[in-house]
């Protein structure tokens, strides 16, 4: 095993684990734990989120849940979803997933099977530590079309074309918002609190969506 820390979270990896020994472990920890768990290429990797890490994907699921409503676009919020496809034999736990272009067919549904459901529409990473694994290799092969990944002072957005992701300024579910702007207010509410900075974004989205409009 080998351990890596930052302030933000902390990542195990375990090597040479087979497919059937990481959905063993996954039946084991069940869906109460705070970890979240990736695998590829027989490797393993365990993510446990501190503070930072976690106040970081909250926000930007705030800000997520802002875009939709003021897009007019309903959601559903899947969250650190388990995401495994046996026929390719790799599985991911993002910080957050959402349901968006086809929140229609997940509507209802407890238990999401990414054997015969379709993928989240969106799937977010906060990565304050560099990920032993390949995640943009991995979701793109499960083909979630849009990928967020944000490192602590950087959003990176990455858009699926013909398979592979290409970084893009500008997200392809909220084209009219530059989203990459989103790591200032996360840094605005260190002064100003959670619902200051959200009712903040929330009045900066709409003078975007105004001015692409005009």
């Amino acid at each position: 095993m080998v351990t890596t820390a930052k302030f933000a979270e902390t990542r195990d990896v375990l090597q040479n684990i087979s497919w059937q020994t990481f959905k063993a472990m996954l039946a084991d920890m069940g869906c109460e734990r705070n970890k979240r768990l990736a695998y590829d290429n027989g490797i393993v990797e365990i993510m446990t989120p501190l503070m930072p890490h976690e106040n970081s994907n909250r926000l930007i699921e705030g800000f997520v849940l802002v875009l939709c409503e003021e897009f007019g676009l309903e959601v559903k919020s899947a969250g650190s979803l388990t995401m495994t496809r046996d026929d390719l034999e790799r599985g991911a736990e993002p910080d957050s997933s959402y349901y968006i272009q086809n929140e229609f067919l997940v509507r209802n549904k407890e238990n999401i099977d990414l054997n015969t459901d379709p993928p989240p529409d969106l799937v977010l990473e906060v990565e304050y530590s560099r990920s032993k694994i390949d995640k943009l290799a991995l979701y793109a092969s499960m083909g979630v079309p849009e990928f967020w990944r944000y490192n602590g002072n950087v959003l990176r957005i990455y858009a699926l074309n013909n398979g592979q992701y290409s970084q893009s300024d500008r997200s392809p579910t909220f084209a009219p918002v530059l989203v990459t702007e989103i790591p200032r207010f996360i840094q605005e509410s260190k002064k100003v609190g959670q619902i200051a900075v959200t009712r903040a974004f929330r009045t900066w989205v709409r003078q975007q969506i105004s001015t692409a409009g005009q």
